[in-house]
């Protein structure tokens, strides 16, 4: 008499097979994949290209530039000076961001006195204030400093006016019928709800802020990654141009991974208003 049941060899191609690569190792070797790929590509452009090196140089050649600048001390100095000048840009138009717009958002008649203003100077973009503040306060930290606060600032304000403007009425009057003070209405109701906006301009701000940075490093420098590109190309150092194009790729990345995405993970995810790529997966 023959059997109908599943036999056990079959039985194990139904199983699911274990996983050696975990899904962070599976996205870097994506992501050296593509850039393997890049490589290759750039590699093969050169003699379709037909242009000198210098021009237009090869992997080898800004490899060998971003030695040189490595061995002399220069490109250290130049990303330390970037990333100091960024980070006290950006923490100052944040904290001024944050500030002005939970004050101007729980205020109607602010709102709509000050609404047109932050829209036309959101709209005004710091390359086109960077030479009057040169004109103002000459070449230096400070007018580097003030391209990166006012980058950074409008887009801070302007998505926490809008989070705290949206916050359902119905919440604020629940609150105030339980006996909450305006204090607690603010810590307890109005941020938790207005925070995904808050997050979103801090990135839009931060974002602003690092291209803000080079360009304003280009004109208003001596020193710094923008200063570097900027001299590179001055100077037809092409590789050098190169070199200071990749470190902003890199450093952004850095800014991202060490400094938004945990502020994000600490301050959205405890109150679970989003989920991420890594909670998908």
């Amino acid at each position: 008499m023959k059997s109908h049941g599943i036999s056990p060899g079959a039985a194990t191609l139904d199983r699911p097979r274990a996983s050696f690569v975990t899904a962070a190792q599976a996205r870097a070797l994506k992501g050296g994949a593509g850039v393997l790929a890049v490589l290759l590509l750039w590699l093969a452009s050169i003699p379709i290209v037909g242009l000198e090196s210098y021009l237009y140089p090869s992997p080898i050649d800004v490899w060998y530039a971003f030695v040189d600048l490595m061995r002399k001390g220069i490109l250290p100095v130049y990303v330390w000076d970037s990333l100091g000048r960024y980070s006290v840009g950006v923490l100052i138009g944040i904290t001024l961001g944050i500030g002005a717009g939970l004050l101007i958002g729980m205020n109607s008649f602010a709102s709509r006195l000050m609404g047109p203003s932050i829209s036309f100077l959101f709209a005004i973009v710091e390359a086109a204030w960077i030479p009057i503040f040169v004109i103002w306060w000459g070449y230096g930290l400070k007018t580097i400093l003030m391209a990166l606060v006012y980058v950074s600032f409008f887009p801070v304000l302007y998505n926490t006016m809008v989070g705290v403007r949206t916050v359902p009425l119905v919440m604020i009057n629940a609150a105030r019928s339980l006996g909450a003070t305006r204090l607690q209405i603010i810590r307890e109701v109005i941020l938790p709800s207005a925070l995904p906006s808050m997050i979103t301009g801090v990135r839009v701000g931060a974002g602003f802020a690092f291209r803000g940075l080079i360009f304003a490093e280009m004109i208003a420098a001596k020193s710094g990654v923008g200063y570097l590109i900027f001299e590179g190309a001055t100077n037809l150092q092409t590789a050098r141009t190169i070199v200071g194009m990749v470190v902003i790729g890199l450093l952004w990345l850095f800014i991202e991974n060490v400094y938004i995405k945990p502020v994000e993970k600490v301050t959205i995810e405890r109150w679970r208003t989003v989920t991420t790529a890594e909670d998908r997966e």
